[in-house]
């Protein structure tokens, strides 16, 4: 076939005898793509190379400012280290108890509400409304993220004339602090704010890993606290399709609860949390590079979001040995929680799900690939073997799922917090007045828009059985990771525990701290640590006082998306490629994970 020969740029653009361009026909290589992105063959040479130098300067323009923001985000780092890591709350607050000066100290403090910003908060409370807790999760980051803005859990509650209490923690553990004194600690918080508010059992509002500890709580603490919300916690670990979740799979790869062990005693002690927070980045890997991708592109929209959402994703805080081995060794893969074999207290004592008697709230979300809703819901029917056991037990479950939400995004998502936390706050009479049962909330919204109330929104509660949840029972694989576990754990804390923490010491726990490369990856940029960095500050101030960003419909603009989406897809099936072949060596190694799972009818 022939193939017609690349002409000259200068003959790019042909003219009629009186100078008017020609037009391609139709159908000719030199009409506009799919996309609208006008070809570079239709372009002028003049009108190209023109837009070539603006996005040459724009792309000069971003990559300052880019750089600077980064800079910016590590001298956040280190001054909120310097400050003492105080919790990240977009409210004013006052100390009520401070629980390192309990008899059996640990880490935890309990703060009161008290403004927003200039408005009184004392103007707009309703007495008559149960005291909300809200307890963050202490899995890596420091406490914040259900308060860090306005439009959030904390947010969302006073603007329902709720008195809103928040568990906050500190960066180091107490000495012997251990869950049980954890619990301990959260039993006298729960107990003073019902001492303060009588006749109304305060609301417990659970993250994560704070979702299952006041799930303990509330097994502990009979009739003590009002309803529960769990948000995206994950009380049954092992109860998740193959497809779904890969974290759960990482304990069996590295033999068990014993590498979280060495790295507690390397910390002299300490567990360090941006070990778990490098867990969930490398969960998805193309959602980290979209996350610098989209402050690069959007730079001049991004940047404060960006670096308020990094104050808190880059504070890591530690847990003590004994807190990290009892979190991975009873619920990542001893699954314990959900059989009623997790020890709480010191004698030995253990948590009976079903003495849980006030109602609970289970918020997930499909798009959370953390703790996806089989996790959330999976102990359900591990513990009530049917709606009619349920029934009988006298309790009131409700779950409500969100289709697209992350993670992340059932905590601090605005749009989250403007309709789902505020339609579970708004129905707590509803919910409390249940018969006993399994429900689904459903929030019927025509509107489409979060900031709607009632009764331009409604919410129903739909019965549903136990019996058409997901159910997935003990996994043949898992019990055998939690026996490898065990023994690999036996063999290092005898053995191998000695040695280390005869070496180990606060000068070397404290190098390892710093040289961890989730904190290497911020601090480099820090000005105290690079003083050239305060040269790329000043250009990034000139620029701002002259910046005209490019026009979003620039065909450079238009190229540079497309070869971001074409390195995160590249990213993506990589990721793939390496969940697969982790499966594959888990099956190999273990078993077949678990049975297919399906969504809650």
């Amino acid at each position: 076939m022939e193939r017609t020969a690349r002409q000259p740029a200068s003959s790019l653009t042909t003219k009629t005898s009186c100078g008017a361009p020609l037009k391609p026909a139709c159908g000719s290589p030199l009409t506009a793509d799919a996309t609208g992105t006008p070809p570079l063959l239709e372009t002028p040479v003049a009108s190209l190379l023109q837009e070539a130098l603006a996005y040459q300067r724009d792309l000069f323009e971003r990559s300052i400012l880019f750089w600077d923001t980064l800079r910016r985000r590590a001298d956040n780092m280190i001054a909120h280290e310097r400050a003492g890591k105080p919790p990240l709350l977009d409210f004013d607050y006052e100390m009520v108890l401070d629980a390192r000066r309990f008899e059996s100290p640990a880490n935890y403090a309990l703060l009161r509400i008290s403004r927003i910003g200039d408005a009184c908060f004392e103007a707009c409370v309703d007495l008559s409304k149960p005291p909300v807790v809200i307890i963050d999760p202490r899995a890596g980051h420091g406490p914040g993220i259900g308060g860090f803005k306005r439009d959030s859990e904390v947010g969302m509650a006073m603007h329902e004339g709720h008195v809103v209490y928040f568990v906050t923690f500190f960066p180091e553990p107490c000495p012997g602090q251990t869950l049980s004194v954890v619990l301990d600690a959260l039993r006298r918080f729960v107990e003073e704010v019902a001492k303060r508010h009588p006749g109304a059992p305060p609301i417990l509002y659970g993250n994560c890993q704070a979702g299952w500890a006041i799930t303990l709580l509330s097994a502990d603490c009979k009739g003590l606290v009002g309803t529960a919300v769990l948000n995206g916690s994950p009380l049954s670990y092992w109860a998740v399709a193959s497809d779904v979740n890969p974290m759960r799979l990482a304990a069996g790869l590295v033999g068990g609860a014993w590498i979280a062990h060495l790295l507690a005693d390397l910390g002299d002690g300490r567990f360090d949390g941006a070990w778990l927070v490098a867990n969930f980045e490398n969960l998805k890997l193309e959602a980290v590079f979209e996350k610098y991708a989209s402050l690069f592109t959007h730079i001049d929209s991004e940047r404060e979001r960006f670096l308020e959402f990094e104050r808190w994703w880059g504070g890591f805080y530690f847990l003590s040995r004994e807190e990290i081995l009892a979190i991975v060794e009873n619920l990542f893969i001893g699954n314990k929680l959900e059989e009623g074999r997790f020890p709480i207290c010191k004698g030995g004592c253990a948590a009976d799900l079903r003495r849980i008697s006030n109602p609970l709230v289970i918020f997930a979300s499909y798009g959370d690939n953390i703790t996806p809703p089989q996790q959330a819901l999976g102990w359900i029917p591990a513990v009530y073997k049917d709606t009619d056991d349920l029934e009988a037990a006298g309790q009131r479950i409700v779950y409500l799922t969100n289709p697209h939400a992350g993670h992340l995004g059932i905590f601090v998502s605005a749009k989250v917090a403007r309709l789902e936390h505020r339609a579970i706050l708004e129905s707590l009479e509803e919910i409390e007045s249940l018969a006993p049962g399994l429900y689904e909330m459903k929030i019927d919204n025509p509107s489409g828009s979060p900031d709607c109330r009632k009764p331009q929104y409604s919410v129903r509660f739909e019965r549903r059985k136990i019996e058409d949840l997901p159910k997935i029972g003990p996994s043949d694989a898992f019990e055998r990771v939690r026996r490898a576990s065990e023994a690999n754990a036996a063999l290092y804390a005898t053995f191998f525990s000695p040695v280390v923490r005869s070496f180990a010491n606060p000068w070397g726990a404290t190098l390892l701290e710093w040289l961890h490369p989730m904190r290497m990856s911020r601090y480099l940029f820090a000005t105290s640590f690079a003083p050239w960095m305060r040269g790329l500050a000043e250009m990034a101030e000139i620029i701002e006082k002259s910046r005209t960003p490019l026009s979003p419909n620039s065909m450079f603009m238009a190229w540079e998306r497309q070869a971001i989406e074409q390195t995160a897809e590249a990213i993506e099936d990589a990721r793939r490629l390496r969940d697969s072949l982790e499966e594959a060596a888990f099956t190999r190694l273990y078993g077949a994970p678990a049975a297919p799972s399906a969504r809650p009818s």
